[in-house]
């Protein structure tokens, strides 16, 4: 089914419109021990739809306007060539990293890595059981990092949930080793303040630098507490990272008093998160830059020394974003494209009611020189399609596909699927190919969907919170010249020189 040239425009009522800020309210003002945004620890929530909104669903089904459930589609130059679901794991799929041969995914309870030198037939080599969310994942040499943000009773992968408020609870990094990798064995662990959300490297040849992401401070978590408007620094030698530890917490967002700096949310900026530190980094280490995602703020910074990482810019947008996810750099590092991940992950922010700005991606040029350079917003970008009120979509984890001279992207949006889309010109982004699934259910809100959607050598895999881990290829004349760029390594947070 191709629909790029005829998107879905199902007209929605009041009703509709009052549910969804309904939900993206309670999503949106839970305490930080709910874990939003993104999904929680638990179990995905299953939040009932009225019946007026199933019935809509299922009439949209019958007609053709969206897939049935778990059908899929794609735009004709996308073709599907692999699914593996899950198998030992239970929990939600979450972010991807490549080195070589092999991919390796996280999950809620672990990381299972595969081997794609066929991509057609992906092979699992190992899956290790070490549960605790989001269990974001990236590689550097023989070494694998995993975020945990969940607290934990300790740093063990036999841990058991245990409340933020003991003293005794742990959260932070925890590093592998994975030259055998049939067999990774667990090396070392790092408590870091507030956990780690999410996570990204800094390479250099003796020392990996981690820059942990985390958020959502209490006066009652002993080893969280407010402002926490920074983001935790931690050095690991690649010859004893038993070793590892943080060396500096650099507070990004200065400010007087209790809250310190940054967007002060709700009720000065209404619908807005207020910012208690970063959901993610994307660093660019060729140009010693890197872009944050912090929740109420982006910020561009340097990171020439990557212990003491300075803020060159810093942006809000308090009328369409609620909550800034993520960061992608241009390869010419001249724009970056923020995500807006409104509603947590778990809302169903794309149809008409929310509409074409929100939830979606900002993409923002760079002007200027060194310490003057500032971010100048121009336009916004959404998947053209609408989903059903029973699935949960909102702008989630992409990356570049390397085209000289092009500026192009694939995307996951959760149950929206995965786009692949182009922004050469900044106030103008257009999609140019994308691959989804119907929904999960059409009576409940369930959480699914492509969690991250990266491109790697050639191929791009999915990694699907209910379904599995996909493989896609793309066959166009925009994104073809991609194929002879070879990587040997890519964590997306650590953005490679695609062409040096």
């Amino acid at each position: 089914m191709t629909l790029l040239n005829d998107p879905r425009t199902r007209h929605r009522r009041l009703g509709v419109v009052v549910a969804a800020a309904g939900l993206l309210a309670a999503l949106l003002t839970a305490g930080p021990a709910a874990a939003t945004p993104d999904p929680g620890d638990g179990p995905a929530a299953r939040e009932q739809v009225s019946q007026s909104d199933a019935a809509e669903a299922k009439a949209a089904i019958a007609s053709g306007e969206i897939p049935g459930k778990d059908e899929i589609v794609h735009s004709d130059n996308i073709e599907h060539l692999a699914n593996v679901p899950k198998e030992a794991f239970t929990g939600l799929n979450s972010d991807l990293a490549f080195q070589g041969k092999y991919a390796f995914a996280g999950n809620y309870d672990g990381f299972r890595i595969f081997d794609i030198s066929n991509p057609k037939a992906p092979k699992t080599v190992a899956q290790v059981l070490c549960p605790g969310s989001q269990n974001d994942v990236s590689v550097s040499g023989n070494l694998l990092f995993l975020s945990t943000d969940s607290s934990r009773n300790d740093n063990s992968c036999n841990s058991t949930s245990q409340p933020a408020t003991e003293k005794s609870s742990w959260e932070g990094m925890k590093i592998f080793d994975i030259s055998d990798k049939a067999n990774p064995k667990y090396v070392a662990a790092v408590e870091t303040a507030c956990g780690s959300h999410t996570h990204s490297l800094v390479p250099e040849r003796r020392y990996v630098y981690i820059y942990v992401s985390s958020y959502s401070p209490s006066a009652t978590f002993p080893d969280c507490q407010p402002p926490h408007d920074g983001i935790s620094v931690i050095k690991v030698p690649r010859n004893a990272p038993e070793e590892a530890a943080v060396v500096n917490f650099p507070v990004l967002f200065p400010g007087e008093g209790p809250d310190g700096g940054g967007n002060p949310g709700a009720p000065t900026n209404p619908g807005v998160s207020k910012t208690t530190g970063c959901h993610d980094i994307t660093v660019l280490p060729s140009k010693d830059l890197a872009a944050g995602a912090c929740m109420g703020d982006g910020i561009l910074f340097s990171i020439e020394d990557p212990e003491h990482p300075k803020v060159i810019d810093q942006v809000e947008d308090n009328v369409n974003f609620a909550f800034w996810h993520s960061a992608t750099f241009n390869q010419k590092a001249n724009k970056v494209v923020f995500t807006d991940e409104l509603g947590g992950g778990g809302g169903a922010t794309c149809n008409e009611a929310i509409g074409p700005n929100r939830g979606a991606d900002g993409i923002y040029d760079i002007v200027g020189k060194g310490d003057d350079r500032k971010l100048v917003f121009k336009s916004y970008y959404k998947i053209p399609r609408h989903q059903a009120d029973t699935e949960n979509c909102v702008a989630h984890n992409g990356s570049l596909i390397p085209v000289k001279g092009k500026d192009l992207m694939v995307q996951a949006w959760y149950q929206g699927g995965v786009s692949v889309w182009d922004f050469t010109d900044s106030a103008n982004p257009k999609e140019i190919a994308y691959f989804e699934r119907g929904p999960l259910s059409t009576d409940t809100l369930q959480v699914g969907g492509s969690w991250s959607a990266y491109y790697y050598n050639g191929y791009i895999y999915s990694n699907d919170i209910a379904k599995g881990f996909d493989v896609l290829k793309i066959s166009d004349r925009r994104t073809d010249p991609a194929r002879w760029v070879h990587l040997r390594e890519l964590n997306v947070q650590t953005q490679p020189d695609y062409f040096d």
